[in-house]
C-alpha cells in the first residue's frame, strides 16, 4: 500500500511564535497538511484543586492567576458567581467600574493577540506599534485597580477602588490618543498586501465547522456566529452593546473582528463614564453556601465557572471551563487541515488566539 503521510511535522512545544508551549503535530503530504493533534501538558497548575477547601478571600487571588492575558474576567466571573450564590447586591456605580476595568483588560489582550499574529506572519514593525498602544490600555488598568497584572479589583459587593476625577480625565484623553492609532493600524493591516497574501482565504473555519468544534469568542464570530455572553449581561444591557461579526471565517477575519472590537470596547467605556453613576462602590454582604455556574465573555470567549461553596465561604468544589480549548480544537481539526504551506500552520494557530496557561490551568 502507498503510504500517503510523508512527513509527520512537530510543531513545538518551545517556538519563536508561541507566547506559551504547546505542541502541534502534523502530518503532512509534501508542504500540505492532511491532519493535525495537539499536545497539552507542559505548563499544568493544578489550581483548581489548589482552590478546593480554601476561603472565597484565597481563590479570588488564585482565579485571576490562571491566566495574566485575561486575569480581570477571571475575577469578575468567580465574583459574580459568589455574588449570586450568596444574594449579595451591586451598587450601580460598582457595576460600571467593573465594565471598565474587564473593557480595558479585553483591550490589552486583544492587541497582544493581534501583536502575535503580526510577529508570525514577519510583519514585526505593526507588532511593535500595537505593542506600544497597548502599554497605553495596561497603564490605565494600573490607574484604575492599582496593579497591572493581578488586580483583585472586584470584591463581593462591589470594587476596591472609587474611580477620582483626574482619573476619569486621564482616561477620556488617553482613550483619545488610543482611538485614532486603533483606526490607522487597522487600515494597515486591512490594506497591507503582505498581510491579505499572509491572512485572506487561510486557515478558513466555516460556520458550519464552527459550530461543530463549539468554537467561541473572536474566533465564532469571525465564522459568523452571533454569540457574545456581554448582550446578556445586565450592565452591558444598560450601556448598550453591539457585538462585532464577519463572516469570511479566515485568519484576516479572526484579527480583524479582535481590532474592531477593541474600537467596541473603547467606545463602551466611554459611555460607562459619561453615565457613571453615583453613590456607593461597595454593598456589603457575606458569601455563604450554595451552588452555582456562572459564566462571562473572556476576551477569547466564554468562560464558565461551577462553584459549591459551604455557609462559611468555603470552595468546597470548582470547575473552570476556559473558552480556548473549544477554539484550540476548532484550530487543529479544521482551520489547519488543508493547509497548503506549513509556514500557515503557526500562523493561523496563533489567529484562533491560544491561551495554553487558561486550557491547562
Amino acid at each position: 500500500m502507498k503510504k500517503v503521510v510523508d512527513v509527520s511535522f512537530p510543531v513545538g512545544p518551545v517556538h519563536p511564535c508561541w507566547k506559551e508551549p504547546v505542541r502541534l503535530k502534523c502530518e503532512t503530504k509534501g508542504e500540505k497538511v492532511l491532519q493535525a493533534e495537539v499536545e497539552l501538558g507542559y505548563m499544568k497548575k493544578g489550581i483548581e484543586r489548589i482552590m478546593r477547601g480554601r476561603p472565597w478571600q484565597e481563590v479570588m487571588f488564585l482565579a485571576e492567576r490562571i491566566c495574566g492575558i485575561c486575569s480581570v474576567i477571571h475575577n469578575m466571573v468567580f465574583i459574580e458567581g459568589m455574588e449570586a450564590m450568596s444574594g449579595i447586591p451591586v451598587p450601580p456605580r460598582a457595576a460600571y467600574l467593573r465594565v471598565i476595568a474587564n473593557e480595558l483588560d479585553r483591550i490589552q489582550s486583544h492587541l497582544l493577540a493581534n501583536f502575535s499574529y503580526c510577529y508570525t506572519i514577519e510583519h514585526e514593525t505593526l507588532g511593535m506599534y500595537l505593542l506600544n498602544v497597548r502599554e497605553k490600555a495596561m497603564d490605565l488598568l494600573e490607574r484604575l485597580t492599582g496593579a497591572r497584572v493581578n488586580k483583585a479589583y472586584m470584591i463581593p459587593g462591589g470594587v476596591r477602588f472609587d474611580l477620582q476625577a483626574e482619573d476619569h480625565v486621564i482616561i477620556s484623553s488617553t482613550l483619545d490618543q488610543i482611538e485614532p492609532d486603533i483606526m490607522r493600524y487597522t487600515r494597515m493591516f486591512s490594506e497591507g498586501p503582505l498581510i491579505g497574501l499572509r491572512s485572506r482565504g487561510i486557515g478558513i473555519l466555516s460556520e458550519v465547522h464552527a459550530r461543530e468544534a463549539h468554537a467561541v469568542g473572536p474566533t465564532a464570530r469571525a465564522s459568523g456566529i452571533r454569540t457574545d455572553l456581554r448582550t446578556q449581561h445586565p450592565t452591558y444591557q444598560k450601556i448598550g452593546f453591539s457585538p462585532v461579526v464577519r463572516t469570511e471565517g479566515d485568519n484576516f477575519a479572526r484579527v480583524m473582528v479582535r481590532f474592531q472590537e477593541v474600537a467596541e470596547s473603547i467606545g463602551i467605556i466611554r459611555r460607562c463614564l459619561d453615565g457613571l453613576p453615583e453613590g456607593l462602590i461597595r454593598s456589603g454582604g457575606v458569601c455563604g453556601a450554595g451552588t452555582i455556574t456562572h459564566r462571562g465573555e473572556a476576551p477569547r470567549g466564554e468562560l464558565t465557572y461551577y462553584l459549591k461553596a459551604d455557609e462559611y465561604g468555603r470552595i468546597v468544589d470548582i470547575s473552570i471551563q476556559t473558552p480556548s480549548i473549544m477554539n484550540i480544537e476548532a484550530s487543529a481539526h479544521y482551520m489547519i487541515i488543508g493547509a497548503t504551506s506549513l509556514a500557515d500552520v503557526t500562523s493561523t494557530f496563533i489567529s484562533a488566539d491560544p491561551c495554553i496557561a487558561c486550557t491547562e490551568r
